[in-house]
């Protein structure tokens, strides 16, 4: 089995957060999610380094996923960056700072996404 990777996930929407938890987990062994739906909090946890990797979505009432992944750059500049979201890549690409991201995934129906998710967690954390 493979080192466990540590994830945090950040998504206002309780209901997200209990889905992404429970996929990313079946999806694979070697993940283990915490979730957080405060940005800012989820700032300050990450500060202190027992995550290998962030997963956000990008519309967040207080800070949204591109703020909080320059907030983070500034402290864990090498943390894996994920944005999970509704949003379309060009309304990503669009706003400035999205190119400190690792990458992107898109939330649809069905599950392929988390797989997709869960893959890139992976290589990022190799």
């Amino acid at each position: 089995m493979a080192a466990e990777i540590d994830v945090l996930v950040v998504d206002e929407d309780d209901d997200m957060l209990e889905l992404t938890e429970t996929f990313l987990e079946r999806e694979s062994d070697a993940i283990s999610v915490t979730t957080e739906k405060h940005p800012p909090t989820a700032a300050e946890r990450l500060e202190d380094g027992e995550f290998d990797c962030v997963v956000s979505d990008l519309r967040m009432p207080e800070m949204d996923g591109i703020e909080l992944c320059q907030a983070v750059r500034e402290k864990r500049p090498e943390l894996p960056f994920f944005l999970f979201t509704a949003a379309s890549p060009s309304d990503i690409e669009s706003q400035e700072g999205s190119d400190q991201l690792s990458g992107t995934v898109q939330k649809g129906t069905g599950t392929d996404h988390y797989t997709d998710l869960a893959n890139r967690i992976e290589a990022a954390s190799e």
